[in-house]
């Protein structure tokens, strides 16, 4: 009876126990493998994605933050093609041109909306990942860009906070990681160069502020950056027409590199707009000069490498040749 007894209180304590031991089957590798193939199948925001992700973060709490804020990023928009009285918007031609029988033409472009309450949504999972991980680089990069797309043509918080990134890395020096690849010297500079030259492209008065105070902001930290100096000139050549202040900048460049073949060709085009030949013909000299330079480190180069192939091929010779006479 006792034995009994004990055999029941086993069985019920078993029948308690294997649903929780069920519910921790999932690794987070069987729940990414499960999203990944799910938003192969249906999108970022399929059919079941937020299901699966709402157990993925009760099992593992730190793990699908990137997916959450995927899904949210992903339902709020919607794509409509519409028609816009100019030749590009955001820097992108369009997808269709169509002119009446009076010759007037509609250029038709696709164009994303947001809902404002999913997209806040994004936002919310986008800082409670950069929380989480704080030196992950492309989860930063993923909240920017998600709110450059939202703002559009009159970016506002996108800048805001690429400012208040550069910030961050020039007075903590993050050691920044990525999930896919080592991040290199060079990355921070040339992914905040890509959002300046976004910025630029697309071509309205608040999205070259943007590009104006990312630049400034990034020669705070870094003025001898000839990139930078070279894109504070392009935005006083050609957006605000000062040649005065063009200039100045790509003369900092050619102090720092004489042959900057950017701020050179820059003011080839500023001079010849403004139809000041003596100018012009200044730096012209100066391209002529690094074309020539060029041209002999071309043929150094080449003389090189016949060279190294002459060599090469003499080596071979007296080898096929000591081969040839240990043979015979």
């Amino acid at each position: 009876m006792k034995n009994w007894k004990l055999i029941v209180c086993g069985l019920m304590t078993a029948a308690f126990v294997l649903p929780a031991a069920a519910q921790t089957t999932e690794t987070k590798d069987s729940y990414k493998d499960k999203y990944e193939r799910m938003v192969q199948k249906g999108g970022a925001a399929g059919l079941g994605i937020e299901t699966l992700l709402n157990k993925w973060l009760a099992d593992y709490p730190d793990d699908a933050l990137l997916g959450k804020f995927l899904y949210y990023y992903a339902k709020s928009q919607s794509s409509q093609v519409v028609v816009k009285d100019r030749k590009k918007f955001l820097g992108q031609d369009p997808v269709l041109s169509l002119a009446d029988s009076l010759g007037k033409v509609s250029n038709y472009f696709e164009e994303l909306f947001y809902d404002d309450d999913t997209f806040g949504d994004a936002i919310k999972a986008a800082d409670r990942m950069i929380r989480t991980y704080p030196d992950r680089i492309d989860l930063r990069f993923y909240k920017i860009a998600a709110l450059t797309g939202y703002e559009k043509e009159n970016p506002e918080l996108a800048p805001a906070e690429l400012r208040a990134l550069i910030d961050y890395n020039a007075m903590q020096k993050p050691k920044w990681t990525h999930p896919e690849y080592e991040i290199g010297d060079d990355f921070f500079v040339a992914a905040i160069q890509e959002y300046c030259v976004t910025f630029f492209r697309y071509g309205t008065p608040a999205s070259h502020e943007a590009f104006r105070t990312i630049t400034q902001r990034m020669l705070d930290y870094y003025p001898d950056n000839i990139i930078f100096l070279n894109d504070m000139g392009s935005y006083y050549f050609a957006v605000r027409k000062d040649e005065k202040n063009a200039l100045k900048y790509y003369n900092k460049v050619l102090k720092l590199k004489k042959d900057d073949n950017t701020a050179i060709r820059s003011c080839i085009l500023m001079f010849r707009s403004s139809k000041n030949v003596k100018q012009e013909k200044k730096y012209l000299k100066k391209s002529t000069k690094q074309s020539l330079l060029q041209v002999n480190q071309f043929l150094h180069w080449l003389r090189k490498r016949k060279k190294q192939k002459m060599r090469k091929m003499k080596i071979e010779q007296i080898t096929t040749s000591l081969l040839h006479k240990l043979r015979n």
